[in-house]
This record gives structure tokens, sequence and C-alpha cells, in this order.
């Protein structure tokens, strides 16, 4: 009897840790979690896709919010937390990504902010070619916190200080959810439309 017990409890007990998992999903070989907390906000992923450049993989996206949204206007709408997680799948050199997000950001932008958001997006550029390279499986993020602003994270050390205006978060999700998305297949994967 003490033997069915013991085997009760830790059947139960493996039961409740695996059910304690966070749930994931794999992206490009990169495992997202389905939920996050974000300075004691829940978010959930609304989305995830791999950035391609010609054939090659260049990296994984997930846009995580506090609820789903299928249109950037609702991802721009959502009250509260968001994140842009990237996970690099091959080196690169971070000017060129500084560059890369620099055309995607002024491609995308309302004209009529550009001369708001440019001092942003000089401090942005400059925070990316600090960094040199990003090598394959080292990630950046891209946080939206009510009362902070914005909070570009790279190799899990925040850079400088918040961004405040939100329209520069927003001018930065354009870069992947704006009219000229960086790729349209991955604009649609962070909004949770199935390939």
């Amino acid at each position: 009897m003490k033997m069915i017990k013991r085997l009760t409890l830790a059947l139960l007990a493996g039961l409740l840790a695996v059910g304690a998992t966070a749930a994931t999903v794999e992206v490009g070989g990169v495992k997202l979690e389905d939920n996050i907390d974000l300075r004691g906000s829940k978010l959930v992923l609304n989305g995830a896709g791999v950035r391609y450049k010609a054939v090659f993989k260049v990296y994984t996206a997930g846009l995580y919010l506090g609820k789903k949204a299928a249109t950037p206007e609702e991802v721009f709408a959502t009250p509260g937390p968001k994140r842009l997680h990237i996970t690099l799948l091959r080196e690169i050199d971070s000017n060129e990504l500084g560059k890369n997000f620099t055309a995607g950001f002024t491609d995308n932008a309302p004209k009529t902010e550009m001369s708001k958001l440019i001092p942003g997006l000089i401090r942005m550029g400059q925070i990316f070619s600090d960094q040199k390279k990003l090598l394959a499986g080292e990630t950046f993020s891209i946080d939206w916190v009510p009362g902070t602003g914005t909070v570009i994270t790279v190799k899990g050390v925040p850079q400088g200080e918040p961004f405040k205006e939100p329209e520069f978060f927003n001018a930065l999700m354009r870069i992947w959810l704006g009219s000229k998305p960086a790729d349209w297949q991955l604009k649609d994967a962070l909004l949770g439309k199935a390939a």
C-alpha cells in the first residue's frame, strides 16, 4: 500500500512538473516561449517567423503582446507592454544590421513623424554599431514598457536610457509590420497567419 501511495505521489509530482513547464514553439531551430512575463505583465506569443535574405536564414523573430492581434493597426493600438524578440541564426555585422533597420525604419515611418524620430534612430544605430558583430544564437529584444518607453536589450543587457516616445516603438515595429516590411512572410508570421 505504501508503494502504491509513493508511486501515485511520484506520478502526480511528475504531472505537475510537466504542467508547470512553459510551452514552447520552435521556429527556425529556436525555441520561443508561448508566454512571457515583461515587468509583471503576462504576454502571449502573437506570432513568430524567420527573416530570410535571398535564401539565407538571418534571424528568428517573435512578437509578444498582451492579447492576440491580427493586423498591424491592432498591434500598434494594443495597450500595455509589448516585445519583439530576435535570435540571430547567422553571424552578422552590426553596422549592416543597423543600416538595414534604418532603411526599414525610414521606408515605413510616417513622414510627418520623421523629424521627431531622427534622434532616436541615430541613437539606435549607435547601439548596434557599438556591438561590432552579433553571432548566431545571440539575441536582442525591443520592448515597449508604458511609463518607461522603448527598451532595447542586446545579449541580455539593456542599452542606455529608454526611448520615451511611443511613436518610436511603433516606427520600429513598422520595420517588420509596415507597408514595406523587411520580409512579407515574416510579417504574416508575426501577425499569426499560417504559412
